[in-house]
């Protein structure tokens, strides 16, 4: 789906990931669940693009639900991905601490289980070979994108700002749909290994320059990183 000039969603509400499109090539931002891999193609071809034209695949985090076709792409199409270090096992191996699910309403918990089985989410392969970014790099991709540390969701969380769209893009570093709840709105998004750090990195993109915050969950939110840290942290 397109959302702005250069800039797509692929998913929806419950998981979704993103394609940036540019002279250059394509930089993919997330790789949703396995199932996923069928909206690239569908959002490539309506792009007259092949999985050739993709010079990278950048993580936010590590989690299952954010690398669903990574290694797909990565080893049929020598695609390199990029996670933050402290991500890095957790993008390979899966290994993860537990962490309490929260508050939850059965018919969006549904949801989200039956939307991540309907897109394969119980078959994610995890990445063979990552390349690791940290705090502050600007990656050689196109749109040339910008590593910010967001830890608390997971040590390696990150936001990506991608000035060429405009965008933020934070992951799990904040919802605008809890996937457990149902709640829509800017808010802290579940399964978080530190919440209080999590809220805390929220500072650390309020004053980037842009007009899209797209996380992985939830509606694109067309306003400031300034705006949504303020919505969440007043509550």
């Amino acid at each position: 789906m397109k959302l702005a000039p250069h800039l797509h969603r692929l998913g929806n509400d419950v998981v979704a990931c993103y394609l940036i499109d540019t002279p250059e090539g394509i930089t993919l931002i997330d790789a949703g669940l396995p199932g996923h891999w069928h909206d690239l193609q569908r959002e490539l071809k309506s792009l007259g693009k092949t999985p050739a034209d993709i010079r990278g695949l950048v993580l936010t985090h590590g989690d299952a639900d954010h690398i669903g076709f990574a290694e797909r792409l990565r080893s049929e199409h020598d695609v390199p991905v990029y996670v933050h270090a402290a991500d890095a096992v957790r993008a390979r191996t899966g290994e993860k601490p537990k962490t309490p699910a929260g508050p939850m309403r059965i018919g969006p918990t549904l949801k989200f289980f039956g939307y991540s089985l309907s897109k394969n989410g119980m078959r994610t392969r995890y990445v063979d070979v990552v390349t690791e970014v940290g705090d502050g790099d600007t990656l050689d991709l196109p749109g040339a994108p910008v590593i910010i540390g967001m830890p608390g969701h997971s040590p390696g969380s990150v936001a990506i700002h991608v000035p060429y769209v405009d965008a933020v893009f934070v992951g799990d570093a904040l919802t605008t749909r809890h996937v457990l709840t149902g709640r829509t709105g800017p808010q802290p998004a579940p399964f978080t290994d530190d919440p209080a750090e999590a809220l805390a990195s929220l500072e650390r993109i309020a004053p980037l320059a842009a007009s899209w915050v797209l996380p992985g969950h939830g509606s694109p939110w067309h306003a400031s990183p300034a705006e949504l840290t303020q919505a969440i942290l007043k509550n």
